[in-house]
C-alpha cells in the first residue's frame, strides 16, 4: 500500500485509513482506490480489527474524481471505459462484503465520487458543516455505480432527486433522509467520532461480522427465505462463546441484582 496517499493506524480496535492527498483535497486516481483495497484486504485478516474508519486528511473528506483521472477518462473507448468502470464497482463490492463495519468520517465536502465512497460504507458519521452531493450529472455523467447503494439507503425517490439535481446538500439534511447516520458539532467532532468508533469496537467481532453479513444478504432473499437464513446465522450466533459468555455474564449480574 502506497503509504504517502493513504495513511493505516490502528488503535483499540480502530483502523483508520487516511485518504492523504490534501492539497488536492483528497481526489481519487487509479493509485488511492488501489491502495484503499489493499488496506481493505489487509484490515479483514488483521484480527486486531474491529472496525474500519475512513477518513480524509486537510480540509476535506473527498472532492470526487482527480482532474487528471476525468481527462483520461474522456480520451477512453467503450471496452477501456468498461473495465475503468468496473475497477470502482469492484472497490464497491469488497466494501460491501468486508466482515467488519465500515465507517466514513466526514469533514468538510464530500462530492461526486467522495460522496459515492462515504455512501459505499456501512455507516457515515458527519460533522455538522460537511457537504454532500452526487454532481456528476452537472458534466453530463452519471454517478452509476453508487445508485445500487444509494437507493437502498435512501429510497428511489430520494435517490433520484440527489442525482438527477446534483444538488449538494449539508449534514443536516443528509441525516434527516438516512445518507448520514450521526451528526456531530464540529468543536466536539473528533471528541464524539472516537467515541462512537470504542463503542462499535468494544462489540462481539463475530457477532458484528454475522449481523453485517446477515443484513446486505437479505437484500436479494424473500421474506421466508430471509428468515430461513436468519435463524441459521441465530444458531452461529448462539453456538459462539462470546454469545455463551455474555449469557453467562448477564445471568450473573440479574442474580446478584434479585
Amino acid at each position: 500500500m502506497a503509504e504517502t496517499i493513504l495513511t493505516y493506524e490502528v488503535d483499540r480496535g480502530v483502523a483508520t485509513l487516511t485518504l492523504n492527498r490534501p492539497e488536492k483535497r483528497n481526489a481519487l486516481n487509479q493509485e488511492i482506490l488501489t491502495a484503499l483495497k489493499e488496506a481493505l484486504e489487509r484490515t479483514s485478516a488483521e484480527t486486531s480489527v474491529r472496525v474500519v474508519a475512513l477518513r480524509g486528511a486537510g480540509p476535506d473528506f473527498c472532492s470526487g474524481v482527480d482532474l487528471a483521472e476525468l481527462e483520461r477518462i474522456a480520451g477512453m473507448g467503450a471496452e477501456e471505459s468498461l473495465a475503468d468502470a468496473r475497477g470502482l464497482g469492484d472497490l464497491f463490492v469488497r466494501m460491501r462484503n468486508h466482515p467488519k463495519p465500515l465507517v466514513a468520517v466526514v469533514h468538510g465536502h464530500a462530492l461526486a465520487g467522495g460522496c459515492g465512497l462515504a455512501t459505499a460504507c456501512d455507516l457515515v458519521l458527519a460533522r455538522d458543516e460537511a457537504v454532500f452531493g452526487y454532481s456528476e450529472i452537472l458534466l453530463g455523467f452519471v454517478p452509476a455505480l453508487v445508485m445500487t447503494i444509494l437507493r437502498r439507503k435512501v429510497g428511489e425517490g430520494r435517490a433520484f432527486e440527489l442525482i438527477a439535481r446534483g444538488h449538494r446538500i449539508e449534514a443536516p439534511e443528509a441525516e434527516r433522509i438516512g445518507l448520514v447516520n450521526r451528526v456531530f458539532p464540529a468543536a466536539a467532532f473528533d471528541e464524539e467520532v472516537g467515541a462512537y468508533l470504542e463503542d462499535l469496537a468494544s462489540r462481539p467481532a463475530f457477532a458484528l461480522e454475522l449481523a453485517k453479513g446477515l443484513l446486505y444478504e437479505l437484500d436479494g432473499l424473500g421474506f421466508e427465505e430471509g428468515i430461513e437464513r436468519a435463524a441459521h446465522v441465530n444458531v452461529e450466533a448462539r453456538l459462539s462463546e462470546a454469545c455463551r459468555e455474555g449469557v453467562r455474564r448477564f445471568l450473573e449480574r440479574r442474580a446478584r441484582t434479585s
